[in-house]
């Protein structure tokens, strides 16, 4: 008899499996599970099995993340980070000890602080400049979509009052006119089109980083959202390739080719040549990001009505179609017939709209295909629509840890959605009831990529412990799901959107080993605490790549 390489046993394993059965013990033998048993499995233990006691602690699928961001993550840890810091003072306390630190460098760069840190949402150059008067500093906040720079950087681009808007984007202005210090969307590139571009020794060395911290998370795969040059990080893309031939790329990897929405249809079959040149290891770029629309915070977020005033009363702005409904709608057939998965990004509900009619004009032209598309984020829902992804088989990809009452959703969301908008956000449980397949993600760097974290807001639509800013009460419970859907959601639904559900996702005999053993069983406690669950052991085909000082 052939002995395993590795058993786990002494404790519950969720399997994820169609029917999300329950065993004790997993044996596994060169990369693959090779038996998953409800008793024991002392057969298939010889001298050389390493047996994981697992002590009624829970053994689960490796987690997938459906949308993230690890080479910029990275970078940010590698950079001035914002991300432990809370307020507009210890922001420019930590940026001016950092500058200090870097004297030599040209640029001060960094980002990771959050909105609900400033009036408005918006920091200014001046308040900057106290702590970096002497050279350009760039720090996008932590969702991407804004950026907080000093006076040198507004000289430097050439930004002053007489500068206009770009079509897809915001220069915040003090009431003359004047560059206030906050860049939304687009106007992001009027700077950062200036920084010093990152050598691809350092873009490997943040991918390595960032795929350390997730794995500290148990997370196995991933599909990064956007492989391509944007923003001030430089592309993703051939540092995937760089760890992949010296085999340090230890997690499963699927790439989402940026859509530049400065071009059109011209630019697809440059995409198709990077999908082939974009391959190799555990890497395989074979989906396409489209970013529809912006945020709800900066009013770029795509809406069917206008945004209020914060007093009642509409506005004249909408938000923004960053692609062109009549683009998008030729644009995606092209892309499903040509095989990509498409990726959207649509916090709206007319982004979230126009994505669907994509899809749904793709179906018409082309029949159903098998790849998968998926829209992420999926703020603001109209109830019409809910069903469509169902029926269009387009996979929800959550990022739930945001749906929870904060400081940024209470005085920079709710108050410029109004009634009946505010209802809609985040309709987990009207998208499971409806049928629709679910995936997870974080959108980290922007958030956390804890996914135990998301999986308490998922259950609970409250933040979880340790995440807490202020006391607040359940954030539309009605849309809560429960615990066994968000934690399939967060392994095979992700592991369905990249399609690597033949190999991952689930624990079965015959799947790749990849694996996580959490501290404890998160049925068995206070849905309360779901999110006090740890991550003590990480495992890609049956390697440990991560263990906790007390596993």
């Amino acid at each position: 008899m052939t002995h395993a390489d590795l058993v786990f046993t002494g404790g519950p394993v969720f399997t994820a499996d169609t029917v999300r059965s329950r065993a004790r013990a997993v044996a596994v033998a060169g990369g693959r599970i090779v038996a998953v048993s409800p008793g024991d499995l002392d057969d298939l233990i010889g001298p050389s099995t390493e047996v994981v006691d697992l002590r009624g602690r829970m053994l689960v699928p490796g987690f997938q993340d459906a949308h993230v961001h690890p080479v910029w993550g990275g970078l940010d840890m590698l950079r001035c980070d914002l991300s432990e810091q809370a307020t507009a003072a210890q922001y420019l306390d930590t940026i001016g000890a950092f500058a200090a630190a870097h004297p030599d460098d040209a640029w001060v760069l960094g980002g990771g602080w959050q909105m609900s840190a400033f009036p408005g949402g918006t920091p200014t150059a001046a308040a900057l400049d106290t702590v970096v008067p002497d050279r350009p500093a760039f720090f996008p906040n932590r969702d991407g979509h804004g950026a907080w720079v000093n006076s040198a950087a507004l000289r430097l681009a050439g930004i002053d009052r007489d500068t206009p808007d770009p079509a897809d984007g915001r220069i915040e202005r003090g009431p003359d006119g004047t560059p206030s210090g906050t860049l939304h969307e687009g106007a992001m590139s009027l700077v950062n089109r200036h920084l010093p571009e990152e050598p691809l020794s350092r873009l490997t060395e943040a991918l390595l980083v960032g795929q350390r911290y997730l794995h500290s998370f148990g997370i196995t795969a991933w599909q990064d959202a956007i492989v391509g040059p944007y923003g001030d990080a430089g592309d993703p893309g051939p540092a995937y390739l760089a760890a992949a031939e010296a085999g340090t790329l230890t997690a499963r990897v699927v790439g989402a080719i940026w859509w530049d929405r400065t071009k059109g249809l011209e630019q697809i079959p440059s995409l198709i040549e990077r999908r082939a040149r974009y391959r190799g290891g555990r890497f395989a770029a074979t989906s396409i990001k489209i970013m529809q629309d912006g945020v709800a915070e900066n009013f770029t977020a795509a809406m069917l009505e206008p945004y209020g005033d914060g007093h009642g009363h509409p506005t004249d702005n909408s938000g923004i179609s960053f692609v062109a409904p009549d683009v998008l709608n030729e644009a995606v057939p092209l892309l499903d017939a040509a095989g990509f998965q498409v990726h959207f990004h649509a916090i709206g509900d007319r982004a979230v709209r126009e994505c669907l009619d994509a899809v749904e004009n793709a179906i018409a032209r082309n029949g159903r295909s098998d790849n998968r598309h998926h829209i992420a984020h999926i703020q603001v829902v109209h109830p019409e629509d809910i069903p469509r992804f169902r029926d269009l088989g387009v996979a929800a990809n959550m990022q739930s840890y945001w749906a929870t009452l904060e400081p940024q959703m209470v005085d920079l969301t709710l108050p410029f959605l109004g009634d009946p908008r505010s209802a809609w956000q985040y309709p987990f449980g009207d998208l499971l009831r409806s049928g629709a397949v679910l995936a997870a993600g974080s959108d980290w760097s922007v958030s956390t990529p804890d996914p135990l974290a998301a999986i308490h807001t998922a259950v609970n639509r409250t933040a979880a412990p340790g995440h807490e800013e202020g006391d607040y009460d359940p954030f539309l419970p009605e849309q809560a799901i429960d615990l066994a859907t968000s934690l399939t959601a967060y392994t095979a639904g992700s592991a369905w959107v990249n399609h690597l559900d033949h190999v991952t996702g689930t624990i079965e005999a015959g799947k790749f080993a990849d694996l996580a053993v959490l501290d404890r069983d998160p049925f068995a406690g206070p849905a309360d605490r779901i999110g006090a669950t740890r991550v003590l052991q990480t495992f890609v085909e049956g390697e440990r790549v991560f263990a906790a000082g007390d596993a």
